[in-house]
């Protein structure tokens, strides 16, 4: 028994993953492929991934949105736990990146189930809500710059309908959300005070989770 979360050491981590990983072959791929890309640091980790897919299915995911796409992991994660009708729309602004991912959704037969939009992502949640698609969507991922997260995720909980789950990645900025100092980023001092803001939001429920650098789950009433 323990009253704190264990840290988690490079062995008990590896032994999490040694436990509990399910990773189909082409998620495993991909991981291995953008471990060696410079910015391998913004791939979210495979547990984390194992979550959503999970989160998808319990939750019975059939429209979900996603703002920050990268080499598309985690979207291939909600991919492959959606039934075939299940539809995503992929928000971000990197061709480069997301080359590599609409290469791994093909390989993984996933590729019709996902709309990429190339274009900044409040343009494209703008959009959405324009075409009357308010409430329509069952989980939102959100993993994107930290200076727009609250525009980010005013926009999603217009987007998720009541009961859905809106996913905040990098919650903790590797801990220095705890006590953000002058010299920081701006996206510091954001996410500093966006934190504070969720607790008291009383629109929503959250779970937040010490899983990679800081999820929390967020149930729309």
């Amino acid at each position: 028994m323990t009253r704190h979360t264990l840290s988690l050491d490079q062995g008990l981590h590896g032994y999490l993953l040694d436990i509990g990983l399910t990773e189909p072959d082409v998620m495993r791929e991909l991981r291995e492929f953008t471990a060696t890309h410079r910015l391998a640091k913004m791939q979210i980790s495979p547990d984390q991934g194992q979550l959503l897919g999970w989160l998808a299915r319990l939750l019975g995911v059939r429209n979900h949105l996603e703002v920050g796409v990268f080499t598309g992991y985690s979207a291939l994660a909600v991919a492959l736990a959606m039934p075939e009708d299940g539809r995503i729309v992929a928000c971000d602004v990197s061709a480069a990146f997301t080359d590599v991912a609409r290469e791994y959704w093909r390989r993984a037969g996933v590729d019709a189930r996902i709309r990429l939009v190339l274009q900044p992502a409040l343009d494209t949640l703008r959009q959405l809500l324009d075409e009357g698609r308010a409430g329509q969507f069952d989980m939102a991922f959100i993993d994107a710059d930290k200076p727009s997260m609250p525009a980010y995720y005013e926009a999603c909980l217009e987007l998720v309908r009541p009961g859905g789950t809106i996913v905040l990645d990098n919650i903790f900025l590797g801990g220095r959300v705890v006590d953000p100092q002058p010299s920081d980023p701006p996206g510091v001092h954001v996410m500093h005070a966006f934190n504070a803001a969720l607790r008291a939001d009383r629109r929503v429920r959250i779970c937040v989770l010490p899983i990679g650098d800081g999820m929390t789950l967020v149930h729309k009433l």
